[in-house]
């Protein structure tokens, strides 16, 4: 099974080996997609973890303990087709590949399936035409 979540460290627990303790005492595989994190500061990191629901779960009771703050909302990227200019700037950042600039085309697809809701393309679209969109809980 598959979590994406959102880990906001604070100060305090920036120096801890988050993912390999993750790996080693929870047998949880942690694909980091997005990490904001300086030393000494807080910062946020991006990670989809695999493994057994029950370690999972587990995992993520720890990560709170370890005072980390977890976001579970699910979401998924949209783009607004009329804010959109087709600058394809927003694909050169995309990791999965669910952006794509067709050249001969000059447009910018998108292929939802693809997308790891990573939100690196966010801050790169200059007219905000991409946005998050939370599911309702």
């Amino acid at each position: 099974m598959k979590r994406r979540l959102t880990l906001h460290f604070p100060r305090e627990a920036v120096h801890q080996p988050i993912t390999y303790r993750l790996a080693v005492e929870f047998n949880i595989a942690a694909k980091i997609l997005r990490a904001q994190i300086a030393p000494n500061q807080s910062g946020t990191m991006v990670v989809e973890l695999s493994g057994d629901i029950d370690e999972l779960d587990a995992a993520e009771l720890w990560l709170e303990r370890q005072g980390l703050g977890l976001d579970r909302s699910l979401g998924e990227i949209r783009i607004d087709p009329a804010l959109c200019v087709d600058c394809g700037i927003c694909s050169s950042v995309c990791p999965s590949g669910a952006l794509r600039f067709q050249h001969q085309e000059q447009r910018l697809t998108f292929a939802a399936a693809l997308c790891l809701v990573c939100e690196q393309c966010l801050p790169s679209c200059p007219l905000e035409a991409i946005s998050l969109v939370l599911e309702p809980s």
